[in-house]
């Protein structure tokens, strides 16, 4: 048992850990005709919550309840896997990369996303505000604007041969590429790191 808990706690490749995501697409649709996709559930707990009778809400989001029960799995699942199966090691981040970030202000790689950005005493100050607020409204605006997350179109879209998930992925990407060459920099001095 030890063993097994041991392998479980390590990195798995990507050989390993991309097929088994992979295959999420058709186990999702031979079993029940599903799409995979987490960004939906939003929408789902949206209509179960709000009584109003906004058009974009009123459905019979019961039928959905697999994908909510999808997304507290992932929920729980990260939760034990942090708790109870997580690598000690510090994350591998290339040396380059920890040049190019050191220069930023960025140096703690202890976690798996950057403590000096995000933790709780960042909350409420002109950081919090730009990565959290902002952020996630550009996510959550970018996410409802593409009708669907990166997930949803690079892993079932594509999957699935559907060329508007296809032109999404590579904006996707297009956008991480400015934000991290071009943006990034920019915003991290207007925060004041």
């Amino acid at each position: 048992m030890e063993q097994i808990i041991e392998w479980i706690s390590q990195p798995w490749p990507w050989y390993v850990a991309g097929p088994l995501i992979g295959l999420t697409v058709p186990v999702l649709l031979l079993v029940g005709n599903k799409s995979f996709g987490i960004s939906s559930s939003l929408r789902h707990v949206c209509a179960m919550c709000v009584p109003a009778n906004i058009p974009f809400f009123t459905y019979n989001w019961k039928k959905e309840m697999w994908n909510i029960v999808f997304v507290i799995g992932v929920l729980l699942g990260g939760f034990v896997a942090t708790s109870f199966f997580s690598n000690p090691d510090t994350i591998v981040v290339a040396e380059s990369t920890q040049r190019d970030l050191a220069a930023l202000g960025i140096t703690d790689y202890s976690r798996l996303l950057p403590v000096e950005i995000f933790s709780f005493d960042n909350l409420f100050t002109a950081k919090g505000l730009l990565f959290f607020v902002i952020g996630g409204f550009m996510v959550g605006f970018g996410t409802r604007y593409a009708g669907g997350c990166t997930s949803g179109h690079a892993i079932m879209g594509i999957s699935s041969l559907q060329w508007p998930s296809l032109v999404a992925t590579i904006f996707f990407m297009l956008g991480g590429f400015m934000m991290t060459h071009v943006l990034l920099e920019q915003l991290m001095k207007l925060v004041g790191f």
